[in-house]
């Protein structure tokens, strides 16, 4: 395809895109207004299942497939970099020199990293009962772990990050989430349907399926952001270009 070719397919697709766009704005409820039909009826959906989070709800429950889509391209794009940022034939592989780190930065990062990864994890575990949940707190957990590399080095880090073993965590907790929704179709409602019971209003036990499905996600984004962050400081800490005549 040549280059014209390219622009006027991006034009076309764009200004169709603009339309649909326009046409979208034009049917928007007006602001401050009292006409909120999806919100209305998500709120009580959410209250009717006993979650208290309603954003959890929408994610994990009402709209979980697309919650899917979500997990799918964050899952993809760590595949694509891996492959993208693998070691070629012509790099090699250099222990990183330990780096003097100054005593406030290191007692700050040795001492937050333990209640940053407790934070974390309280995230992901409250999910559909407070603000935040599994891709709030996966994040939470996956950068908390490189306060490490902030207060020590590298190889420290290394570790405690078999990035071997991250990578199948990231695999398990995206099977975990297609598994759930299989479920639900053995229990004879819909893929990713609610099917457990709901338990109490506000406790940790409520929602039915969407703290499973809230946890899995978690594991997933917080494998799937340490595999991400190993590879790109590898690229930058550890794998050398190896240039003709032996010379780095």
């Amino acid at each position: 395809m040549t280059r014209r070719a390219r622009l006027i397919v991006m034009a076309v697709g764009g200004a169709g895109l603009a339309v649909l766009l326009v046409a979208a704005c034009f049917d928007l409820p007006g602001f401050g207004g009292h006409r909120h039909p999806y919100g209305d009826r998500v709120v009580r959906a959410s209250l009717a299942r006993h979650t208290a989070n309603t954003i959890a709800s929408v994610n994990f429950d009402l709209r979980a497939f697309d919650t899917l889509g979500e997990m799918s391209i964050l899952f993809a794009s760590v595949l694509g970099t891996v492959v993208l940022l693998r070691q070629t034939r012509d790099e090699h592989r250099d222990a990183p020199e330990p780096e003097r780190v100054a005593l406030p930065v290191r007692r700050y990062a040795l001492l937050v990293l333990p209640v940053a990864v407790v934070t974390g994890l309280y995230v992901i575990a409250h999910g559909q009962l407070s603000p935040g949940g599994g891709f709030q707190g996966g994040v939470v957990v996956a950068t908390a772990l490189h306060l490490l590399y902030l207060g020590a080095d590298y190889r420290a880090l290394e570790r405690v990050r078999p990035v071997s073993t991250y990578e199948i965590g990231d695999a398990l907790a995206a099977s975990a989430y297609l598994v759930l929704g299989l479920a639900g179709l053995l229990a004879g409602t819909a893929y990713l349907a609610n099917f457990l019971p709901y338990g109490t209003f506000n406790t940790l036990s409520s929602g039915g399926t969407v703290p499973l499905l809230n946890a899995a996600i978690g594991m997933e984004v917080a494998c799937a952001v340490v595999v991400l962050l190993a590879h790109f400081l590898d690229q930058a800490v550890e794998i050398e270009k190896t240039e003709k005549g032996g010379g780095k």
